[in-house]
C-alpha cells in the first residue's frame, strides 16, 4: 500500500466512525426523551384512572339515592 492510499483509509475511518459516534448518541438521547415523555405520560393516565374511579363511586351513590323508596315517595309528594 502507498502513503497516500493509507492516508486516505485513515481518513475514511476516522470521518466513519465519528459519524457513527455522532448518530448513536443522538439515538441515546431520542430515546432518554422518549423515555420521560413515555413516564409524564404514565403519571397523567394514572391521575386521570385516579378521576374516573371517584366519578364512577359518585354515580353509583346517586343511582342508590334516585332508586331509593323514600326519594321516589317524596318526588310523587312534590307532584301533588
Amino acid at each position: 500500500m502507498s502513503g497516500t492510499t493509507m492516508v486516505v483509509m485513515i481518513v475514511f475511518f476516522s470521518v466513519g466512525f465519528g459519524v457513527l459516534a455522532d448518530m448513536y448518541n443522538k439515538h441515546i438521547k431520542f430515546k432518554e426523551k422518549t423515555l420521560k415523555h413515555n413516564q409524564a405520560s404514565d403519571a397523567q393516565t394514572d391521575e386521570l384512572k385516579q378521576q374516573i374511579n371517584k366519578l364512577t363511586e359518585r354515580v353509583q351513590v346517586l343511582e342508590k339515592i334516585v332508586t331509593d323508596e323514600g326519594y321516589q315517595v317524596a318526588k310523587e309528594i312534590n307532584k301533588l
